[in-house]
């Protein structure tokens, strides 16, 4: 959602010109048109949840946030991913879950932050 690519071989940052290299540099190796290539692309709703952090910690790494989002990962299955990250550039934890259904994922990433609150406090 924020339109950053990284990739790793080409920049270790996200630059658009690179990532516009990139893409051109796909269209041109499968003979495809963007109209064409974007055809094959579905979008799932997404749900991005920030924690406000009250303390330097890594909340990430605390044995019942990491639960948390590992079983919203096993609900969601392959229909979907969970993303828990501290933001670079905030005192925040970025929670982010996409899938198929959107009550579900409002429902997961809530739980995650309710989880990630409930560990700050």
């Amino acid at each position: 959602a924020s339109g950053h690519i990284i990739c790793l071989d080409r920049a270790s940052t996200g630059d658009g010109i690179v990532s516009a290299l990139q893409v051109l540099s796909a269209l041109k190796q499968f003979d495809r048109t963007l109209h064409d290539f974007k055809q094959d692309i579905t979008k799932y709703p997404q749900v991005l949840r920030n924690v406000r952090l009250t303390r330097q910690s890594d909340i990430t790494a605390l044995p019942e946030v990491r639960e948390s989002v590992h079983a919203a990962e096993l609900e969601l299955a392959e229909t979907g991913r969970v993303s828990l990250r501290l933001s670079g550039t905030e005192p925040l934890v970025r929670v982010m879950v996409e899938g198929r259904e959107q009550e579900q994922v409002e429902r997961l990433a809530d739980g995650i932050v309710r989880t990630v609150e409930r560990a700050l406090a």
